[in-house]
């Protein structure tokens, strides 16, 4: 099992320690999606994948037979568009060595991930990399499953194996920790005015209102 920090400063995400696995979000596999809205997911997938490459946090794009269940949704490989996603014929991605081994190349012991199914294509992986002293973290929200039961089934099997479930905005807020860190704090506002909901309009309402009063 991780010996990573449960509590304390030292369990929260930082940008530096943080590598990025995004599994399987495919037309397949959100055609069964019912957890969850469908569109919320893609929002938040991105939104997820956006801030990683806004922290230049290391992120790894795979699929599962591709040519069957389609390719990564645009609003993904748009992102990383120098990145071919790594196509695989294992359910279990932990279990395709070429994941693996991108994971190792990073250094980085916090594994970020996220994908679809929950029940099936994040806990699997997530549950055996928290085997292998990994500290990992289950995107909940930028995941989904077949139903409300699997996703939620899914999450408790993976906080008992010592997974650490969170969401995107989560992940994000810890990765920028201090809005003085001012070399991502335009980029973080960006994320959040286009995939923050309510909180993104009323930043971009306070942003409006600060302009106006500078005359900008």
């Amino acid at each position: 099992m991780s010996t990573e920090a449960k509590n304390g400063l030292e369990a929260l995400l930082t940008p530096e320690e943080s590598v990025l696995v995004l599994i399987d979000h495919q037309p397949f596999q959100f055609a069964n999606l019912n957890s969850h809205e469908p569109t919320m997911v893609v929002n938040n997938a991105i939104a997820l994948a956006k801030a990683a490459k806004a922290f230049e946090v290391p992120t790894i794009l795979t699929t599962v037979l591709e040519e069957r269940g389609g390719h990564l949704i645009p609003g993904l490989s748009d992102i990383f568009p120098e990145q071919t996603p790594i196509d695989r014929t294992f359910i279990n991605t932990w279990q395709d060595q070429r994941v693996v081994d991108a994971v190792k190349a990073t250094g980085r012991k916090k594994l970020v991930i996220a994908g679809l199914w929950t029940e099936i294509c994040l806990a699997m992986p997530a549950i055996q990399a928290a085997g292998e002293g990994y500290h990992v973290f289950a995107v909940t929200d930028a995941s989904g499953g077949v139903s409300a039961e699997a996703h939620d089934m899914a999450v408790r099997r993976m906080v008992q194996a010592g997974v650490v479930p969170i969401t995107w905005l989560a992940v994000a807020g810890e990765w920028q920790r201090d809005w003085a860190r001012e070399e991502t704090v335009s980029a973080m506002a960006g994320v959040l005015e286009q995939h923050g909901g309510a909180t993104g309009v009323a930043f971009a309402w306070e942003t409006q209102l600060l302009n106006s009063r500078t005359g900008a």
